[in-house]
């Protein structure tokens, strides 16, 4: 019982990960991410290190507006 509920965890934050994606950009090397609730970051490239933003990291919300992370 375990196992299965741990494996169907595992799977729904695989899931989760890949919901949000890359849209097309003016930059191909730094391309935005449109996110599951179908807004798109309003930033191209990471904050901190200004490499490309990580799908796989979630944004933060900054007055609605979500703010991509590397």
């Amino acid at each position: 019982m375990r196992l299965l509920s741990a494996s169907l965890l595992l799977a729904c934050l695989a899931c989760a990960a890949f919901a949000q994606h890359y849209v097309e950009a003016k930059d191909p090397a730094f391309p935005r991410l449109k996110y599951a609730d179908s807004l798109v970051s309003a930033n191209d490239r990471c904050i901190v290190s200004q490499a490309k933003l990580n799908p796989r990291m979630s944004p933060l919300y900054v007055n609605g507006v979500p703010i991509g992370f590397c």
